[in-house]
């Protein structure tokens, strides 16, 4: 393994389910690791549609046979005596709350939500050429949440001004809405080795990722 593949697989994600299998948060390798090490966690595998559930000492096991005919999303660890598969889903064994239900405002998650779209002209320019609308402007007391405030392109923002879209004649593709998740991580599940997420969240995510 080289150090830039070492170093790709530590910075995956893996989702944290609670006792009752409910996604809770993401957290990195490294802490992933040391929750099932310390025997707070086990490995949920999913494979061909069927679930497996491994604590550290047997996921290390099918690390060891899987290692010979790795697939092409699969990530790994190398320690001083061994390699170990980067576990996409740890199940902790003894949290029973529910995930958390609070999601913050973001410019980078509203521009998630929105999926880096003009919500005006439906273009998709570079990251510096997208900018936040306030559907009601703020001058006429529109807030900034997640029901008033749209991705907007440079060009759309400076057209629609302080207007409403009905003043401006502009249509939205789509009413603004609050995320029942965070729209961050649901773009991560596009990468092909988040897929198994997609059982518990169905297409969606839980409210933050932990570090």
């Amino acid at each position: 393994m080289t150090q830039t593949t070492a170093s790709s697989a530590l910075s995956s994600s893996v989702l944290v389910l609670n006792r009752f299998y409910m996604a809770i948060h993401t957290v990195n390798v490294r802490r992933a690791f040391g929750l099932l090490y310390r025997q707070h966690a086990e490995v949920l595998d999913v494979e061909e549609g069927r679930y497996a559930n491994y604590d550290f000492t047997a996921w290390l096991e099918v690390s060891e046979l899987r290692h010979d005919d790795p697939q092409p999303d699969d990530d790994w660890v190398q320690s001083v005596t061994f390699q170990i598969q980067v576990p996409r889903i740890i199940r902790l064994l003894r949290f029973d709350r529910a995930p958390k239900q609070s999601l913050r405002f973001s410019r980078r998650s509203l521009f998630a939500r929105d999926g880096h779209q003009c919500q005006y002209c439906g273009a998709t320019p570079p990251l510096q050429q997208l900018s936040l609308d306030h559907v009601v402007p703020r001058s006429r007391g529109g807030d900034t949440s997640w029901e008033n405030v749209v991705c907007c392109c440079l060009k759309c923002n400076t057209r629609k001004g302080g207007r409403t879209p009905q003043e401006a004649r502009m249509k939205l593709l789509s009413h603004p809405h609050r995320p029942v998740h965070s729209p961050l991580l649901i773009h991560k599940m596009d990468n092909p080795k988040y897929i198994t997420w997609r059982a518990f969240l169905g297409g969606a995510e839980p409210a933050s990722e932990s570090a």
